[in-house]
């Protein structure tokens, strides 16, 4: 065998970037290579004899002790206390954390050489990620409180927001049912359309704030597209006419997947703009297959969008051709909405315009892949929703708001309602127990100490044993409420919702033979 000379094996211990001790059986130093005398401070002469405890903290030395006595009992490549931390200690006191791998040299003679690395460094970086995670952590634990916090406010503002002006609405309507007075008669209609002004507003501004919260969730589903046009024909064909516009509808078969109610919301700030910038011709709502689905387009033949300006439609508060601080025609969220609409769903829009030409807003849906689920309307039988009643119905109201309540029995005691209002759901079978079944329930959704309208429809259904027909007064807006929609023998209206709508849903849903005066 040919052995290495010790001065070239000393230059290789001395050139190995790792401090490199080698130990006897009683723990003395025999060897040291150039990195310990400059990590640990001594020379070579001093680290030559020296106890290696002499290396370490006073606090590790007697169990270190044990640990060597240990090993050496029975030598073997390994790292020197796992799930420890190490440390070593300078001449002049001072401490630094320290990884240390042990192997046998010489069994016989019971020499063992020893490893060691400085890890300040990596145990500060370490410490650095790890106070970097607890800080995310924090962060996460925060943003989790205030998304709660807000959409807790949101479910607050839904409500709390809307009943002053579902108040105002119904006074409104209720007012000019009785005034005879043209005046007082034009001063009810400029009040009519400041309080539409303001819920169109507020709904707006609570429709961006649940986008920006995450408290939209979407329920995806496959839906006939042209069965959603045609309704959203229905709903802006007066709107449309009173403009002098005509509104067309091209539908193509078959389905499409995605969240059908969200969808809608889309496509009726879309129908809203093209309507409310078209001031002559006509507005086009078309469904297109296409290889990827389903391409729905709204068309207008209106004022168009300038080429410099298209980048900015989006933008909450900008509306096309309308300077700031001057007079406007709604508020420009519409389309802010819909872009945060759009990227919940993961779909893409497109626009293209021409001044002076008018403009095409494109959607893209994927297809749907099973027959769509039937629709409320679809489930219920004529007979359910037209059933004619005897004159002057009973109607029993549910609200906690003594200020919405007190409105809305004025507004049905003047179209010749026989109402009885009360406030929980313990007054309500109160109520029936007393005075008997009423044909009609109509209910908040959100109560006091936490009763949910539909709690009160389902208690009083189950007092009288009959399918009670309701209307569901809400702000909510969650996928619970959408659920609802199947009942065929209850119809849910938003608030803030006026006296006209009220009213008109009341005739519509639930016979012509009702009253509309007493």
């Amino acid at each position: 065998m040919q052995f290495i000379p010790a001065e070239l094996a000393r230059s290789v211990l001395d050139a190995a970037p790792d401090a490199m001790i080698v130990i006897d059986a009683a723990g003395a130093i025999v060897f040291a290579n150039r990195q310990v005398a400059t990590l640990f401070g001594f020379t070579h002469a001093q680290l030559t004899g020296m106890r290696v405890e002499q290396l370490m903290p006073e606090r590790f030395r007697v169990p270190h002790v044990a640990l060597r006595q240990g090993y050496s009992r029975a030598p073997r490549l390994r790292p020197m206390g796992p799930n420890l931390t190490l440390f070593g200690r300078r001449q002049d006191g001072s401490e630094f954390p320290v990884e240390i791998s042990l192997s046998p040299v010489d069994p016989e003679r019971t020499l063992i050489a020893a490893a060691i690395r400085d890890v300040t460094d990596r145990k500060h970086v370490e410490a650095q990620l790890r106070v970097a995670r607890e800080v995310a952590d924090e962060q996460r634990d925060s943003a989790d409180r205030a998304n709660q916090a807000k959409s807790r406010f949101l479910a607050t503002a839904s409500h709390d927001l809307r009943q002053p002006l579902q108040t105002l609405a119904l006074l409104n309507g209720a007012l000019r049912r009785i005034v005879s007075n043209a005046d007082a008669a034009e001063v009810l209609a400029q009040q009519e359309q400041a309080i539409a002004a303001m819920a169109r507003l507020m709904n707006a501004l609570l429709d961006i704030s649940k986008l920006e919260s995450g408290a939209v969730k979407p329920v995806v589903s496959d839906f006939e597209p042209g069965a959603l046009l045609e309704g959203l024909r229905g709903e802006f064909a007066s709107v449309a006419e009173s403009k002098g516009l005509a509104l067309r509808v091209e539908a193509a078969d078959g389905t499409v997947r995605s969240d059908p109610a969200l969808i809608e919301q889309i496509l009726k700030n879309l129908i809203s703009n093209a309507i409310k910038y078209t001031p002559r011709g006509q507005v086009l709502l078309r469904a297109a297959r296409s290889n990827d689905g389903v391409r729905i387009e709204v068309h207008d033949t209106g004022i168009g969008i300038p080429a410099d300006q298209l980048a900015y439609i989006y933008d909450e508060f900008f509306q096309v051709g309308v300077p700031v601080n001057s007079s406007r025609d709604g508020y420009g969220l519409g389309l802010s909405i819909v872009q945060r609409l759009v990227k919940l769903l993961e779909l893409r829009i497109e626009v293209t315009s021409e001044l002076g030409r008018g403009s095409v807003f494109s959607l893209l849906l994927p297809a749907g892949g099973a027959a769509p689920a039937a629709t409320a309307a679809s489930a219920a039988t004529p007979s359910a929703l037209t059933a004619p009643l005897r004159s002057r119905p009973r109607v029993l109201l549910v609200e906690d708001d003594a200020s919405v309540r007190d409105a809305t029995r004025m507004l049905l005691r003047v179209e010749g309602y026989r109402v009885t209002a009360v406030a929980s759901l313990a007054e309500a079978l109160h109520s029936v127990r007393q005075e008997g079944v009423p044909e009609l329930l109509i209910t908040d959704y959100h109560l006091a100490e936490g009763e949910l309208g539909t709690q009160v429809i389902a208690a009083l259904r189950a007092q009288t044993g009959t399918e009670l027909k309701a209307v569901l007064i809400t702000g909510d807006t969650s996928a619970i409420i959408k659920e609802l929609a199947a009942d065929p023998h209850l119809r849910i209206t938003s608030k803030p919702v006026n006296a006209e709508e009220l009213l008109e849903l009341l005739r519509n849903s639930w016979g012509s033979d009702w009253p509309t005066r007493g």
